[in-house]
This record gives structure tokens, sequence and C-alpha cells, in this order.
């Protein structure tokens, strides 16, 4: 079968690789039809992971068909069409049952394989390196799905392609930063970051109750689709005094809520983690902390594996901040969201604003990390 895979540093190919097979008998293997990028994958992109090896198939968010199914599969059978979770996980350890599919104890890939400076036996993921507890992803024409009782989710006949695939992390994501800030009917929410999981951030705040939700950004096109779709107020970082106009917008206190969906690149190695060339600048952070009103909630999404340094931890303790973090999403909110976009509640297509087969996905994935042509995200069909 042909897969989007990892070549070099910044290098992508379209290369046949094997096809999968079931392994356990909670496997399913699906067809796949919708796949989407990710801004977690820009780092892998760049070759900003040790673990990654040429071939590794990207993907994380994709949607399909069921063509084979494991004996002890229970939900699906060939022919449903699902939207596949970013997460892997068991459904059966202590985490899996306190909701935090994420943190799964039995998911990671090759625990074996893991070097512990980068790879913990978290959760694992789709699109990532095997090493670092990631299974084969996406960006293919079939995919094996372990926990697919767990992991896959049959997507209601109202809810089309190009919408539910966005339910597999980024619609997941934004909800997952709603709930981490406690968001509740009439807080003001600032969102730094008008991607995908920032429009869908603001739209989840506003499902939740939200008076007013701000969005901070340099990106007109995006912070012009993000009042469009989702209701929020733009700022442009540009052009504005952010903390000045945060402060007027929310009665002179601050944000209730702030979350940070801008992602960082991982550093490249131990001595960068510490204060090196490529050490983490949380500029957005620190801002946001800044920002946030006394006794307020900020909420930090994607993942790093470096070091923070200049960290405004005074400003935190004296305010009496809780700082909250995800790297992925967990999967018990992904029926509900399905449920949101069946009954009209929760669009995410004009997300999707370039649609490409996976042969250009070299091509799609230079639009998405350039930000070239207004690409938000970039969608691929086999």
């Amino acid at each position: 079968m042909r897969a989007l895979c990892w070549a070099a540093a910044g290098e992508l190919a379209v290369r046949e690789v094997p096809d999968p097979e079931l392994r356990n008998e909670r496997d399913v293997i699906v067809q796949v039809r919708r796949s989407a990028t990710c801004g977690a994958d820009l780092p892998l992109l760049a070759g900003r992971h040790p673990l990654l090896r040429a071939g590794d198939v990207l993907g994380a968010e994709f949607l399909g068909e069921v063509v084979e199914v494991g004996p002890a599969v229970r939900r699906h059978r060939a022919g449903d069409r699902v939207v596949v979770g970013a997460s892997v996980a068991c459904g059966g350890c202590w985490y899996c049952r306190q909701g935090l599919h994420s943190c799964c104890d039995n998911a990671h890939a090759d625990p074996a394989s893991a070097d512990p400076d980068w790879a913990r036996a978290d959760g694992g993921c789709f699109g990532r390196p095997r090493a670092a507890g990631g299974f084969a992803g996406g960006h293919a024409e079939y995919v094996r799905v372990p926990y697919a009782d767990v992991s896959a989710f049959r997507v209601p006949d109202a809810v089309d392609d190009d919408r539910a695939v966005f339910a597999a992390d980024a619609a997941p994501t934004g909800w997952l930063a709603a709930e981490l800030g406690a968001v509740r009917p009439g807080d003001v929410v600032a969102i730094w970051g008008a991607g995908a999981v920032g429009q869908l951030t603001a739209r989840a705040a506003e499902l939740r109750g939200a008076a007013r939700v701000l969005i901070v950004d340099r990106h007109e096109e995006r912070l012009r689709m993000a009042e469009r779709h989702s209701g929020a107020e733009p700022l442009d970082y540009r052009r504005t005094d952010v903390a000045a106009e945060l402060s007027d917008r929310s009665g002179g206190r601050g944000p209730d809520v702030c979350v940070v969906a801008v992602g960082t690149p991982p550093a490249r190695s131990a001595l960068d983690r510490f204060g090196g060339q490529y050490a983490d600048r949380p500029d957005a952070l620190r801002e946001a902390v800044h920002a946030c009103r006394k006794g307020g909630v900020v909420v930090v999404l994607g993942g790093t594996d470096g070091f923070v340094d200049a960290f405004p931890l005074g400003t935190m303790t004296e305010r009496r901040l809780t700082l909250r973090g995800a790297r992925r999403p967990d999967l018990r909110d992904v029926p509900m969201l399905l449920d949101r976009m069946a009954r009209d509640e929760l669009r995410t297509e004009h997300l999707a604003t370039h649609r490409l087969p996976l042969a250009q996905g070299p091509q799609g994935y230079a639009l998405f990390r350039d930000r070239a042509d207004g690409c938000v995200r970039a969608v691929f069909t086999p």
C-alpha cells in the first residue's frame, strides 16, 4: 500500500509499505478515507525527534471504513465508518478507567525500546516513532487500529467525512482545553493561537457558556475565520497591546481562563533542553500567566520535550493561578462531539482549507508548515 513517510529532516515521501495485519484479537484494519495534518507533526517533519526513523508513517488524525475485524472486537464490524482517536488506549488500566486514555499504561507500542529521556511509558499515539510509543499513522491507504473498541468510534450518517475527521484529535483537544480550564457560563476566555485547535477551543468555550472569547494571533485569515465560525473576538498581536485589551475586555480583572494553543518545538538534545539553541521560548505562555486574573486557570496544549527557563513562577503563585496541561486528548469526549456535529452545533469542515490526494502529501505539509495560501489544515484522500 502507499503511505506518507518521513524520509529525512524536512523531507516526506509517498512510498510503498507493507499492508497492515491484525496482530491482536482486539485489532481492526481501517481503510482510510480522510487524514489530516496536525501541528504535532511539524517537529517530526523537521527531524527534531531523535527516535524518528526513515520510513515511519505519519498521521495522527484519520477516518475510514472498517475492512477487517479481530475476533474479540464487539463494537465494530466490516463496513462501519469510523473516526479513530489519536490516542491509543487499552480501556482497562487504572488511567483508562479514570478517563485518562492519553496516560494509558498498556498502549505503548514498544516499551522495551523506549528512551527514558524522551519516551515514557504513556499511552500510545498514531503517527509517532515506535520507540516513542507510536503506531503507524493514518496518512496511508490502510491502518491497523489496536484496542478498536476503545479507540474507534462509529460516525453518524448525518456527519460527512470532512467534518468527522476533526473528531479524531483537534475537536477533542479544544474541548479538553475548555474542560481543563473549567470554563463556566459568564467566563472570559483568552486563547493564544488561531489554528484548528485554537479555533475549536474557542467554539468549545462558547458552547460551555463563556460570555466572551478572545483569540490572539498574527495571521489575519485565521483570525477572520475564528471570528466567523466561533464568534471569537480577534486580537492581532502585531497591532494590539494584547495585555491592555484583555484587561479592558474583562472588566480590569483579566480573563478567567487563558489557553496557550500555539505549539512549541522540542529541543533536540539534553544539552539543548537546558538553555541551548533549541530550548523552548514560551512567550505566549508568559503572556498568558501575566494576563490571567487572580485565581484563574492557564491551560497549555501541545507537546514539548524541552525545558522552559524564565517561567514567571512568582507571578503564578502570587496570583494563585492554576496551571494545567495536556499533550493529547483523551477518548471519552469523541462520541459527544460527533453528536454535536450531527446536530450542527459543531462545524469543523472549514478548517480543511486544502484538500489533496495522498500522492501530494509532501506538498500539503509544505503548505501547512509554512502557513502558505491561507492553509489551516491539509486533508488527504488516499
